[in-house]
């Protein structure tokens, strides 16, 4: 009988296997009349064995390195709290307000805006981590006060500087009355108390402490000591860089509470109330759109090195104040009428100005009393945190409102990191301070920028889906003009990308045309008077937002024009 080839193959390989196979089924069921017929004799048993191979063994932990154990190695995610979600529901309309800023619609960035703050604000008393809610609602409410007084319109008209009011102005001129207490703890506090300048226990000096304690004088004491926080440590850098005594930081806290915008009734201007021909002896520079005066580090260095070169003229320290005053000058005069190179006779013997005589006691009043805070109730003063910023020299003429967009801050926070800025353009040459560690986005942007055209173009973030329709529909700005002004192509999402026309309610002092695709220059319109995010008309610099007022926010303090 013939074979099947296939099988025949099969039982040529496998004999051993198909023994076994049929040997375990014979254990179980009847013998087949054919399975003599097809297969070939048994072997022997030894035989058998030895042809037999060795059953493979089974490795149950081949993959155990590589599959994780499920059990404990998962992450567990957290559920949102209450709080937390609240506070993710009011950032994202935070953010969607800053995007309608930067994308010039004004009317829709205080929507989003009043949004944002309306969640905090209704958010129940009985809401978890009550406090968390608190603080970033406070938080919040500064950063769109800062928006308001920017981009959203509701401070002084654009290019027009406002000014602090010298806050002893009117006191230098006046007398206070000498209380007989008090001279006895002056004198035990001068014996304990550490200068380089030297202290003195006189009327004058008493009846300035006297007013201090007061609280008309103490709350001037207080608002200079709480502000001289931002600038504390650079002051105290570059009075050591000069070699002169570290107390007379008090000459900034006497000229102006150190606000950097302070202007004295003579129209000297800055922290340290530098006259126009006085600061420009020590490169303070004047222009229509910069006043380095206002500068607080340059103005620092700047009164640092006068201070040094008139004691250097003087010989004493108390002269050396008085000279900042009146001007080494009048003080020569005195010393050459009189026969006294000394403060105090010179002011007994009232050859004087009236507020220079008082100018000197005024300072070392301010010494002793912050140097005994806890003797005078001000230890509990919390000086305001250091400024700290990066510095980028312009190239060109740069729009505030590009590098606010750049990295990505309101305006406002730009002026006030530049109050010597004039107009909303800072000119080319001026070192640009922006906060720390946002220097590199200002250069990624000026890439994009070129450089004649900064005080005037705009910058976006490019988004995922990001097209020139896209792009054109979110800046106003055509199609043509956008592609013509990118001649290398949309960058990928995130890189800033070029926006050919000026920010909203932005008035660029050099004239252009009209603007075309083939001028890479959009036109641009008319920004409507939109109302305040706060108020339904457009409210004055001075006047709060009525969000703050609701929930008692504190603001930054208001200015008042100056002369």
């Amino acid at each position: 009988m013939n074979i099947p080839r296939h099988l025949s193959a099969v039982l040529r390989v496998v004999p051993a296997a198909g023994f076994i196979l049929l040997s375990a089924c014979a254990t179980t069921a009847p013998p087949q009349r054919f399975h003599t017929f097809f297969l070939p004799p048994a072997p022997a048993p030894a035989a058998a064995a030895e042809a037999l191979p060795v059953a493979p063994v089974l490795l149950t932990d081949l993959y155990a390195n590589d599959v994780p154990s499920l059990g404990a190695s998962l992450p567990v995610i957290a559920r949102p709290t209450d709080t937390e979600f609240l506070i993710k529901r009011a950032d994202d309309r935070y953010a969607a307000g800053k995007r309608a800023v930067q994308e010039g619609r004004i009317a829709e960035a205080r929507r989003e805006f009043n949004r944002a703050i309306e969640i905090l604000l209704m958010a129940p008393e009985e809401t978890p981590d009550r406090v968390r809610v608190e603080q970033r609602l406070e938080e919040m409410v500064e950063s769109v006060y800062r928006y308001d007084t920017g981009e959203l319109g509701a401070s002084q008209a654009e290019n027009v500087v406002s000014y602090d009011k010298r806050p002893l102005d009117e006191i230098l001129e006046l007398t206070f009355p000498i209380d007989p207490t008090l001279r006895n703890k002056v004198r035990d506090q001068i014996q304990a108390t550490t200068s380089q300048l030297p202290l003195r226990e006189s009327d004058a000096v008493v009846s300035f402490i006297n007013f201090f304690s007061s609280p008309r004088g103490k709350k001037i004491l207080e608002a200079g000591l709480k502000r001289s926080g931002r600038y504390k440590a650079m002051i105290e850098r570059a009075l050591a860089a000069e070699g002169v005594p570290q107390e007379l930081i008090f000459v900034a806290q006497a000229e102006s509470g150190f606000l950097p915008r302070a202007v004295s009734n003579k129209l000297c201007v800055g922290v340290w109330q530098f006259a126009k021909f006085r600061g420009e002896e020590y490169g303070l520079q004047v222009t229509p759109s910069m006043d380095l005066r206002m500068d607080p580090e340059q103005a620092t260095r700047a009164a640092a090195h006068h201070l040094h070169d008139l004691y250097d003229h003087l010989g004493d320290w108390n002269l050396a104040m008085a000279a900042y005053n009146c001007g080494p000058l009048c003080i020569d005069r005195a010393v050459q009428r009189t026969g006294y190179a000394d403060f105090w006779m010179l002011r007994r013997l009232g050859v004087l100005p009236q507020e220079t005589a008082n100018y000197v006691p005024a300072i070392l009043a301010m010494i002793i009393v912050s140097k005994n805070a806890k003797d005078y109730g001000l230890e509990e003063v919390t000086p305001d945190p250091p400024m700290e910023f990066d510095s980028v020299e312009l190239e060109a003429s740069t729009n505030l409102s590009l590098a606010a967009a750049a990295v990505d801050r309101p305006v406002s926070e730009l002026r006030e990191l530049n109050p010597a800025v004039l107009k909303n353009v800072a000119p080319a040459g001026y070192r640009l301070h922006v906060p720390k560690g946002t220097a590199d986005q200002l250069e990624e942007a000026f890439a994009v920028i070129p450089a004649s055209r900064r005080d005037s173009w705009r910058v976006l973030r490019m988004e995922s889906g990001d097209t020139a329709a896209s792009l054109a529909r979110r800046s106003g700005v055509g199609v043509d003009a956008i592609l013509a002004s990118n001649r290398d192509g949309l960058p990928e999402a995130g890189q800033f990308v070029a926006i050919p026309a000026s920010y909203s309610g932005e008035q660029v002092a050099t004239k252009r045309k009209p603007a075309t695709a083939k001028s890479i220059v959009a036109p641009r319109k008319k920004p409507s008077v939109a109302a305040s995010i706060v108020s339904p008309k457009k409210a004055p610099a001075h006047k709060p937002s009525a969000v703050a007022q609701k929930i008692g926010v504190k603001e930054p303090a208001h200015r008042t024009p100056g002369a």
